[in-house]
């Protein structure tokens, strides 16, 4: 079987977003986002890519693609898409030229309770010692 292996793009975008933006700093309801999505497609995500304004053309994105084990990118929308990358329209650009598609999952965002936004924080701002959140 030939599966779909897919990159799944979060926005590592800085933790004093937090407020006005959560789910931008949320990467871990995001990549849930982009894998819920590549599974109900039935394709299967090979690369959780965690990037905040970098470059399209940064060899960190297209490493995988040029191995040939990456098929497709997806980010949860595009305002994820616009934090991770310095340029969406050039990063979209890069793939029409590479034959790789870009996909947005477009599903609705968690609605951020003040007890959420606290998670996320806690689980952002102790992440040594394998802290993860829970």
């Amino acid at each position: 079987m030939n599966e779909v292996r897919v990159a799944a793009i979060a926005s590592l975008a800085p933790l004093e977003q937090l407020d006005a933006d959560p789910f931008v700093v949320d990467t871990r309801s995001q990549q849930a986002m982009c894998a819920r999505w590549a599974a109900d497609q039935g394709y299967v995500v090979t690369r959780q890519l965690f990037v905040y304004g970098l470059r399209p053309d940064h060899c960190g994105l297209w490493s995988d693609v040029d191995a040939g084990e990456v098929d497709l990118f997806v980010a949860p929308n595009l305002r994820v898409l616009a934090t991770a990358l310095r340029s969406v329209e050039e990063f979209t650009a890069e793939c029409t030229r590479r034959g790789v598609r870009l996909e947005t999952v477009g599903l609705d965002e968690p609605a951020y309770t003040s007890a959420m936004k606290a998670e996320v924080h806690r689980r952002l701002s102790m992440p040594t010692a394998g802290y993860d959140g829970t």
